[in-house]
Order: C-alpha cells, then sequence, then structure tokens
C-alpha cells in the first residue's frame, strides 16, 4: 500500500511524506482515515444498545444498564486515547529531528504506561463494579446487569488500551490508513458477535447483557491484534525492543504535557455523564435511558472532531521537530479552515 512507502532523497536517506507532502493532500489522505476510525470508536457503544434492546425480556433494563456503565468505558477510551495522543505527537516530533532513540523511548514509554492504566481498570473490573453501580440507581437487576457488564469490559479493557497506542504509533508515522484497517476489523467483528452472543445464535449460549460485553472486547482484542501486526510489519522506524520499555520520567512527562489535555477532555464528559445518570435516575428510569442513547448519538459529531484533531497532531509535530515554521503554519491553518467548516456544516 502506498502508506507505507516512503520517498527517498538524493542520500538514500529515507524521507518521512509528513515533511515533503502537500500539507493540504497529507491532512486529507490521513484526516479521512482517522475520523473513519474515531467515528468507529463510537460504533461500539451503539451497536450494543441497538441489541440488546431487542431482548426477548428485560430489554429497556439491559439499555439502561449499559447507559449506566456508559461513563466507565468513556474513562478508559479517554485515558487510551490521550496516552496516545502524546505518543504520537512527541514519536512525530522525535522522527522530524531524526532522534530515532527518543522515538523509540516514546513507544516503550506508551506501552509501559498502558499497561499501568490496564492494571487500573482490571482491579476496578474485580473489586469496584458492584459499588459503582449501585452509586446511580437502587434497582437491583439493573446493578446486576451494570456489573456484569462493567466486570467483563474492565478485565479484559487491554483490547481497548493498548489499540490506544498501537492506533497511534501508526498515525505517528503517516500510517493512518492501517489504523482504521484495524478499528474497522474490530468493529466488524463486533457487530457480527453481538446478535450471535446476546440472543444465542449459531449454537452459543443465550448470554444477554454478559454477550453484548464479551461481544465488545472480542471485538477490540481483534482491532489490538490488527494494528500490532501492521506495526511490526511496517512501522519501520520505530524499534520494538523490550530495553525502551524502561520508564522515564522525562519521556513520560513529554508525553502527558502534550496528552494529558485529550485525557481532560474527554474524562470530564465521563464525569458528567455519571453525574447526569444520578440526578436523571432520581426522577425516572426511562429518563436515564434516553439521555445515554442521545449522547452516543452525540458522540459521532464529537468523535469526528477527534479525528480531524489527530489528523493534524503528527504533522505539526513532525514539521516542528524539522524545525520547518512554514509547514507548522500551514498545518495549522488548514486545520482552523476544517474545524471552522465542520462548524458551520
Amino acid at each position: 500500500m502506498s502508506q507505507g512507502k516512503e520517498k527517498t532523497n538524493s542520500s538514500n536517506q529515507p524521507t518521512n511524506k509528513m515533511g515533503t507532502a502537500p500539507v493540504n493532500k497529507i491532512m486529507l489522505s490521513m484526516g479521512i482515515p482517522m475520523i473513519i476510525s474515531m467515528v468507529l470508536q463510537a460504533v461500539y457503544n451503539i451497536v450494543d444498545s441497538a441489541f440488546v434492546s431487542n431482548m426477548k425480556t428485560d430489554g429497556e433494563t439491559a439499555l439502561n444498564a449499559l447507559t449506566l456503565a456508559f461513563p466507565v468505558q468513556m474513562l478508559m477510551v479517554s485515558f487510551a486515547i490521550g496516552t496516545g495522543v502524546g505518543v504520537n505527537a512527541l514519536i512525530s516530533r522525535s522522527l522530524g529531528e531524526k532522534n530515532t532513540e527518543t522515538a523509540n523511548r516514546t513507544a516503550g514509554n506508551g506501552f509501559f504506561l498502558c499497561t499501568v492504566i490496564y492494571a487500573v481498570f482490571l482491579v476496578f473490573g474485580i473489586l469496584g463494579t458492584d459499588f459503582y453501580s449501585s452509586t446511580q440507581t437502587e434497582n437491583p437487576v439493573i446493578i446486576d446487569m451494570t456489573s456484569s457488564y462493567l466486570k467483563i469490559c474492565c478485565t479484559m479493557s487491554f483490547g481497548v488500551i493498548f489499540f490506544g497506542l498501537y492506533e497511534k504509533l501508526l498515525q505517528s508515522t503517516g500510517k493512518s490508513l492501517f489504523s482504521t484497517i484495524a478499528q474497522i476489523s474490530g468493529a466488524l467483528t463486533n457487530m457480527i458477535l453481538d446478535p450471535v452472543m446476546i440472543y444465542g445464535l449459531l449454537g452459543c449460549p443465550e448470554m444477554g447483557v454478559k454477550g453484548a460485553a464479551y461481544a465488545t472486547v472480542i471485538g477490540q482484542i481483534v482491532s489490538l491484534v490488527v494494528a500490532m501486526l501492521l506495526h511490526v510489519m511496517c512501522n519501520k522506524e520505530i524499534s520494538n525492543s523490550a530495553k525502551y520499555i524502561k520508564p522515564s520520567a522525562k519521556i513520560i512527562g513529554g508525553i502527558y504535557s502534550i496528552g494529558l489535555p485529550a485525557i481532560i477532555a474527554q474524562a470530564l464528559m465521563s464525569f458528567m455523564t455519571y453525574g447526569l445518570n444520578i440526578i436523571l435516575g432520581k426522577i425516572d428510569e426511562n429518563a436515564v435511558t434516553a439521555y445515554g442513547l442521545y449522547y452516543k448519538i452525540q458522540q459521532f459529531i464529537l468523535f469526528a472532531a477527534f479525528g480531524l484533531r489527530d489528523a493534524i497532531t503528527p504533522i505539526v509535530s513532525f514539521n516542528y521537530g524539522m524545525k520547518n515554521r512554514q509547514r507548522v503554519k500551514d498545518g495549522l491553518n488548514h486545520y482552523r479552515l476544517k474545524a471552522v467548516g465542520s462548524k458551520c456544516g
């Protein structure tokens, strides 16, 4: 594929397209796959909700349970994407500076950070889901469904968390199409498995809400495996040596100096949704379900904007590392124009 190829200069040294291709063209070629990838991130929760609502029994109750579980899923995604954004920007800048050592250490530290994030959600999945569920409702059936769904999603959250890293590793070197391929693979897997595991089709036992959770995490794991394989095969600019996993305070600080605002922006939406679930739950359970559906649909628009943000990050970072001020300014100007256009549209 063309995204895996690089131009060479007169000294036969590889030249990343982010430093040579016209800014408007590279934003388009990278931006569209990133926007599609981010929108597909929102598909998981929409698909689960659509199928559980059509369960023969307790469909509405199950839909309410998924709404209560949603803030934790959003929080997982916020940490995964935010950490990935920081890794993406720092690697792109380092490659622009031709500092492969820092790029490699950034990728390794990203792996270390994702391991820590997964460990936190694993512990929460084992110990905290019952308490979390009970803070939003007193209905024992909904509490049980919410807790069951979250236990599976949290204990097997390594799929979504590490995919957030490998997706950004591919994007940091300009291979955004590959990350989208991985995302599509997982989304299709989830769509296929949801009816099979929720309703008990093709010899699979009927699992209800648990089936929706298993379909989601299996889809996320498929995305992770595809992204990892594409990274190993195509991201030759980055070493996968275990020696680079050793944590570095300087590298981690650099990652979160960029990624922390992205984490906070999305985490605030998670806390807002959690708070509204509690308030609306005291009024009517149906109000919680209605708000949850509205917000999941709204995510399509929000995640498309995040995709546009992710498209400009590696381009600006790479050219900043190259000290090419004109291309940095061009990238920011194109981003502003597209952002204004998307708001007007």
